[in-house]
């Protein structure tokens, strides 16, 4: 006879004391246990999001359909390239991302840009998958906010093999006095496909990373599209309104609507 047939009261499953907590996060908690093991659909499920997570920083970015969606703003799209030639080369050499590589740099420097306010970038960082995702969403809601303010936008660029920081060189190519990058963020075991934006006054090549702002988490199950496009364009308007980004740069939005509630 099968041992578990003598404990007709004991489950196979024991449920954790914080099975309720789960209702609030995506975090693996609460998993419950097997005797002295997790059960096997929860090692199963953490198994697929792992395949998932790793999935995700081998994507490639989607470049005909992101420019197809593009072209419905009538702002010229650029695709450019950092200097590592592949993704293993991007993996192993993180400074390789941050640069554009000679074609890119030439085809910048080719269009001398006239001054604008806000230039857009498109990077697919460690989640390519993000961008095919979020990005345009985003960019819908994001273009007419910046334009209804009157930012002049810089041409669109889409760029392969990039991490944030490619972005100084191109807002610096591109005579922008802001730089906006969409990136894919290195995919948790809940979150393959989170967008972050990075925001910088003043772009030049060699600034670090205490010089920008960061939104993060953007994805249907995070920030939505619409507090995201909100929240930077409050950033780039206190951004030229105090010179300067980054550290020093506190995101009051949330106190600025409260008060607005209030009165």
């Amino acid at each position: 006879m099968n041992e578990l047939e003598n404990l007709p009261n004991k489950k196979l499953v024991e449920n954790d004391a914080w099975q309720s907590l789960k209702a609030f996060t995506s975090a693996r908690i609460a998993l419950g246990r097997t005797g002295s093991a997790m059960p096997l659909k929860e090692v199963l499920e953490f198994k697929l999001a792992h395949a998932h997570a790793r999935d995700s920083v081998y994507s490639f970015l989607n470049e005909p359909e992101l420019r197809n969606d593009l072209a419905a703003f009538n702002i010229p799209t650029l695709v450019l390239n950092s200097q590592a030639n592949d993704r293993n080369q991007y993996l192993k050499r993180p400074d390789a991302g941050r640069l554009l590589n000679e074609d890119s740099i030439k085809l910048l420097q080719s269009l001398n840009a006239p001054p604008c306010d806000v230039a857009i970038i498109l990077a697919d960082g460690l989640s390519a998958t993000a961008i095919n995702k979020h990005a345009i969403p985003l960019i819908q809601l994001l273009v007419p906010l910046l334009c209804h303010s009157n930012f002049s936008i810089a041409p669109l660029t889409i760029v392969h093999q990039a991490r944030v920081a490619i972005g100084d060189s191109i807002g610096y190519y591109l005579n922008a006095r802001y730089s906006i990058v969409l990136i894919g963020e290195r995919p948790g075991l809940s979150s393959p496909d989170s967008l972050g934006v990075y925001l910088t006054y003043k772009p030049t090549i060699g600034l670090t990373d205490e010089s920008r702002n960061c939104i993060s988490n953007i994805r249907l199950e995070g920030m939505s599209y619409a507090a995201a496009a909100e929240k930077i364009l409050y950033l780039v308007r206190e951004s030229f309104r105090l010179q300067y980004s980054g550290v020093a740069l506190k995101d009051n939005s949330e106190l600025r609507i409260n008060q607005e509630n209030k009165n």
